[in-house]
């Protein structure tokens, strides 16, 4: 009789013991996710989503001064790569986006696909851009951005810069249309990408500010590509 008074009383220990450690495991995970809730702030400010606007084309007499006032106003740099028939000119629009603390990189004098021209002719165009942009900012852009993106491994070892491609395409050229640019940017954009976009069309530019504010909105920061390219 001892026994079986013994055997229930055990039983309902482990009884009592399984209902206290599944009301602590319910409260372990309410406590969690509370703090997830908290914590989730916290880490997106000490890592942000992080991506990078760039324009290539410009600078534009009109329009890119547009886009530096948007930016400002928002405090967002970007990255511009720089066309030298598209700078004579525009030398104060230049030195403005260096005031304001914007990376200028090349996109070489003219519109033409590198690997079409002769090795002399390709290098000779960019050499020529990155002379004249520093006879402007005083300082030789350091990144390219080849037309098309149009390249190879040969002149990659001949060229003393560092190419910079892209991984959303807003394909703002084509549209010419602020919603399907916006949207375009904003179904393709992660965090790390690097968007391409123009600052010779208007719609472009306008397009732009409503991405960067819809960004925003979901957390992200902006950046200049070498603050990308180091990360």
């Amino acid at each position: 009789m001892q026994i079986k008074k013994q055997g229930v009383l055990l039983l309902m220990l482990l009884m009592v013991d399984a209902f206290l450690a599944n009301n602590l495991l319910t409260i372990w995970k309410q406590e969690t996710r509370e703090l997830r809730a908290v914590d989730l702030p916290l880490a997106e400010a000490i890592h942000p989503k992080q991506v990078a606007l760039t324009f290539d084309d410009g600078p534009h007499g009109e329009f890119t001064p547009l886009l530096l006032d948007g930016l400002k106003e928002r405090g967002v740099k970007a990255t511009f790569f720089l066309m030298g028939k598209n700078i004579e000119g525009n030398e104060e629009i230049v030195k403005r986006m260096q005031q304001e603390g914007h990376l200028i990189g090349s996109h070489s004098y003219q519109h033409l696909k590198m690997t079409k021209e002769k090795e002399e002719d390709a290098l000779a165009e960019i050499s020529k851009n990155s002379r004249l942009i520093a006879s402007i900012t005083g300082q030789y852009p350091t990144y390219l951005r080849p037309p098309y993106g149009d390249w190879n491994e040969h002149l990659e070892n001949e060229v003393p810069m560092t190419t910079v491609f892209w991984s959303v395409d807003s394909l703002d050229w084509k549209y010419q249309n602020i919603e399907k640019t916006v949207q375009q940017i904003l179904k393709d954009t992660e965090e790390g990408d690097i968007i391409l976009m123009h600052d010779i069309f208007e719609t472009s530019v306008e397009a732009a500010l409503e991405v960067i504010d819809r960004l925003e909105e979901q957390g992200y920061t902006f950046v200049t590509v070498d603050e990308m390219l180091i990360e």
